[in-house]
């Protein structure tokens, strides 16, 4: 059988855009079964809404995932990683340093590479929908990282730190070098947002929220991104075992995760992703156990709003629907 998990991921790592439907039939058990369909999607196609159901059928529109490609293992580097990390971005972090390029130090990073700039940046094929930041030790290295990134795919934002005189002088020296003088206006020289940083920690917050700006005016203000875990959509691409997906359908008032939040709930009663934790997460998972292996579905409301005690606190209080697949 088709693993359609599998079959999204490979669109996204090939950078394209996908629409995945779920359509769900239910019996007059309160039960049913879900049929589930992908599509590659127009890359040019901007829905309001990440997530919808309507109707009995689930639609969610995936992107590629987006990496922080940080080209850098400094002291503003560190503090980005951890930031950017719990942003949710993938991070990626790549120094010709092992002292500075390990595993050890950037714990936040997806991916740290020890390596060449150069090679690394051939390495990485990056994408349009990448984020990269230019933050080496160097005027060399960073001349290498920008030319590198300049000759191949434009990402979705990229910006080096330096002086202003440093910045212009180095948008002159591509220019020159015969580099497209909109891909170099393109680049965020200083980078960061002004806002008077001086700490490393500072400068990574400036930089941070300079490349959400840039990642919320592509998508547009008012679009409502899906919640996804990058994560738990890699183990249902690789799951071959019985097990359960709980999926986030609508919402209602606070709630602890969006539409499109997934958690995989194991016949052992292991799980991985979340739809909010807490006791209404347990309750969900009991029940999700009982459709392991049925190839049944069903559509549960869990409501948040009548929790609220001095026992049990559910500080959220809203209301979530939820689709359970065994």
């Amino acid at each position: 059988m088709e693993n359609i998990y599998e079959k999204l991921m490979g669109l996204l790592s090939e950078g394209k855009k996908a629409r995945m439907v779920t359509r769900v039939q239910m019996d007059g058990s309160g039960e049913g079964k879900a049929d589930k369909q992908i599509f590659e999607a127009p890359q040019d196609a901007l829905e309001s809404m990440d997530v919808v159901w309507k109707d009995g059928c689930l639609t969610e529109y995936f992107y590629p995932e987006e990496r922080l490609i940080i080209l850098g293992g400094g002291h503003v580097a560190l503090a980005l990683s951890d930031f950017g990390a719990r942003a949710g971005f993938a991070v990626t972090v790549v120094d010709d340093r092992p002292s500075f390029a390990n595993n050890v130090r950037f714990a936040s990073a997806r991916q740290v590479i020890c390596d060449d700039f150069i090679r690394a940046i051939d390495r990485l094929k990056i994408t349009p929908s990448d984020y990269v930041v230019v933050l080496t030790r160097g005027h060399r290295f960073d001349k290498e990282c920008l030319r590198t990134v300049l000759g191949g795919n434009f990402p979705a934002y990229i910006g080096m730190m330096g002086s202003k005189r440093r910045s212009k002088g180095m948008g002159q020296l591509l220019v020159e070098e015969g580099f497209d003088e909109e891909k170099v206006a393109a680049i965020h020289m200083p980078i960061g947002l002004s806002i008077g940083a001086l700490l490393p920690e500072e400068i990574a917050i400036s930089i941070l929220a300079e490349i959400i700006c840039e990642k919320r005016k592509k998508r547009g203000k008012d679009h409502e991104a899906g919640d996804v875990d990058f994560r738990v959509l890699e183990q249902l691409a690789k799951e071959e075992g019985s097990h359960a997906v709980v999926t986030v359908l609508s919402t209602k008032g606070p709630t602890p995760r969006r539409c499109g939040a997934r958690m995989i709930v194991w016949p052992e009663g292991r799980i991985a992703g979340s739809i909010g934790g807490g006791c209404a997460e347990a309750a969900v998972m009991r029940e999700a156990l009982k459709y392991i292996g049925t190839g049944r579905c069903a559509v549960r409301t869990v409501d948040m709003t009548k929790d609220v005690s001095e026992d049990d606190v559910m500080v959220c209080g809203g209301v979530m629907e939820v689709l359970i697949e065994g």
